[in-house]
């Protein structure tokens, strides 16, 4: 009896002791967690904004890792709720508040934007505070074209062009020229029109009857004005030919508009890539408004000619006639 006693005291005994054994681990463990810290929150401050173009900006920002590794982003958009962010880029684990930046790209001209600074690490998640920066407006230029240039005496062209910039679209715009010799100052040429949503227009000229500057300005507000673009007119050249009475001679003659009373009349023989002078003559008095030349040639080949009128008034510039087939 005394050793059943014995050995059961024994049995409570172990018990007892694993029993305590386990508590004094958990006590430990209680312990040790209880002393280690909760990771601090990363600090954070947005900071300003550089380099602020039409559409690109660099944002600025402050982060205090505190010891734990740091990522951290930029929030940004058109209101406070951002919508768009920079990729996330690493802040490292430092124990000293670094300064931040980031290039952010996109952007639309003449727009205030909101943007705000935000980093994670193992303490959580801070947001910096909103701040704010608008773009510039880009401002509005135009270019413009004659098309075409040069344009053949009396015939119809195009001044084509665009409108660039913050507030292009339906902008009121006018055609104005200063006809050679430049001398009596630009003025309106018809109507005002309207540029396209895109900022394009495009102004038709009935005829042009001498060389002229050409500008487009805006109608309202701050005048912005084209460069200006000299339309060139080309003299008005037919030419043909006839038999003449002298065997193995033709007769050259044609016209020009306006009239170029003195003007060089060449005759060209076109070869493949060049052309080959076969004589010329001069330019005739002829009716008020055209002129003419004729001439007489013996033609050592036959083939496509064209006549070249050259003139130097400075109203009108020289021009080609078309090219006819002498068999």
């Amino acid at each position: 009896m005394r050793g059943f006693v014995s050995s059961r005291l024994a049995a409570l005994a172990g018990t007892l002791g694993g029993v305590l054994a386990a508590l004094s681990i958990s006590s430990a463990q209680a312990v040790i967690t209880k002393q280690l810290p909760k990771p601090l929150p990363t600090a954070v401050v947005t900071g300003g904004v550089s380099n602020v173009t039409y559409s690109s900006a660099i944002l600025g920002g402050y982060v205090a890792a505190r010891g734990q590794v740091t990522n951290y982003v930029f929030q940004y958009g058109p209101t406070s709720a951002y919508g768009a962010q920079s990729p996330l880029a690493p802040a490292g684990n430092g124990t000293v508040t670094i300064k931040v930046t980031q290039a952010v790209v996109g952007l639309q001209p003449g727009i205030t934007y909101h943007y705000r600074i935000v980093a994670a690490s193992p303490g959580g998640t801070t947001k910096g505070g909103d701040r704010t920066f608008t773009t510039p407006k880009i401002p509005l230029s135009l270019a413009i074209a004659g098309v075409p240039n040069p344009v053949v005496f009396g015939n119809p062209f195009f001044v084509e062009g665009t409108l660039s910039g913050t507030g292009a679209s339906t902008r009121e715009i006018v055609l104005q020229a200063n006809p050679f010799p430049y001398l009596g100052g630009f003025k309106n040429i018809g109507n005002p029109e309207v540029t396209l949503p895109n900022g394009t227009f495009s102004f038709a000229f009935p005829g042009l009857t001498e060389n002229a500057q050409l500008r487009v300005v805006t109608v309202g507000g701050k005048e912005i004005s084209s460069p200006v673009v000299t339309e060139l007119v080309a003299v008005r050249v037919s030419f043909h030919v006839r038999r003449a009475r002298r065997r193995g001679f033709v007769r050259l003659y044609g016209y020009v508009a306006p009239a170029e009373v003195g003007a060089l009349v060449g005759f060209q023989l076109l070869r493949p890539g060049k052309s080959v002078n076969e004589g010329g003559t001069s330019v005739r008095a002829g009716t008020a408004g055209v002129s003419r030349f004729s001439a007489v040639v013996r033609l050592r080949h036959r083939g496509l000619y064209r006549a070249l009128v050259k003139v130097n008034d400075g109203a009108h510039v020289s021009a080609y006639s078309n090219p006819i087939l002498i068999r």
